[in-house]
């Protein structure tokens, strides 16, 4: 009895700490809440990127001085055995950092049509990378985003673009003061089918010269096994971190009233071991001066 009502007490604790993702408006970007924005070089389809505003934002943010770091994310693919929907609205990782304390971008994979967001890997790669390099510092002379703190995270297909979109070039790795990769990786596993994906020598070598163009920001890669870490070490020796999330503690059995699936981007929701990490690492990416680029 005395057990059960300790895990009883433990599990409201938990719950009591868990974040709630921000409510989403039709009303366009206001601090709090999260708005689908679509770019005005893609007005008149749906394609559209998600932004919340931190909790203190105001419209004279100029005046007063204010810029915030920004969040930006990559979703993982429509995996419904994960809960993940693959879109824009279905994304959680970056919030977990950013707290209303950052602005939270959530970014498109552009369709190949160019009239929609791909739920299902890239879309059209370079309409994807090149939304991020129009946006992104549209959304900081907008918004108030410091464009020298600005980090890119992303989930399962989103970890894999970290590096395959987020270092595509020279001018989009020059967006990131920091890069986070959690469950995946670019260049690790072999995506039969897939032309960007196969064979896997190939697309690691192409993973590697991605990889060169982290040029000394810190990386920090979650759920990474040793083939992972002894590759991204051998390109990438300095700044990086990895960090293992034991999903078994964090959440007890699955699937649960919060997750579906261990393999998730709502982790960092709640309060623990793991997510403290990942914070700490966030805040002192976006307090640190980037390096030279």
């Amino acid at each position: 009895m005395r057990l059960a009502l300790l895990l009883l007490t433990l599990a409201n604790a938990l719950a009591a700490a868990d974040l709630t993702l921000p409510p989403l408006t039709d009303q366009g970007p206001q601090p709090g809440k999260r708005a689908a924005v679509t770019a005005p070089e893609y007005a008149g389809t749906k394609v559209r990127h998600l932004i919340a505003l931190p909790d203190d934002w105001t419209p004279d943010w100029q005046t007063k001085g204010k810029r915030w770091p920004v969040i930006a994310e990559y979703t993982g693919n429509y995996f419904p055995t994960s809960g993940s929907t693959g879109e824009v609205e279905g994304a959680a990782l970056g919030y977990g950092l950013a707290r209303g304390r950052a602005i939270w971008v959530v970014l498109p994979y552009v369709a190949k049509d160019r009239q929609k967001n791909e739920r299902t890997w890239w879309g059209e790669i370079d309409a994807t990378v090149g939304y991020a390099k129009a946006n992104l510092p549209r959304i900081c002379a907008e918004f108030g985003g410091d464009p020298k703190k600005v980090v890119l995270c992303g989930f399962s297909r989103g970890a894999i673009g970290v590096s395959f979109l987020g270092l595509h070039d020279d001018e989009v790795a020059r967006l990131w003061c920091g890069l986070w990769a959690h469950d995946h990786f670019d260049g690790m596993l072999e995506w039969k089918g897939h032309a960007w994906g196969s064979p896997l020598a190939r697309y690691r070598e192409e993973a590697t010269v991605r990889l060169r163009r982290l040029a000394g920001r810190p990386l920090l890669v979650t759920q990474a096994g040793a083939e992972t870490k002894k590759f991204i070490s051998s390109v990438a020796p300095t700044n990086v971190e990895f960090l293992n999330v034991d999903m078994a503690a964090h959440f007890g059995g699955f699937p649960n009233d919060f997750v579906k699936h261990p393999h998730n981007d709502r982790w960092p929701l709640r309060d623990g071991p793991a997510t403290e990490t990942a914070r700490a690492w966030f805040t002192r990416v976006t307090a640190a001066e980037p390096p030279t680029k």
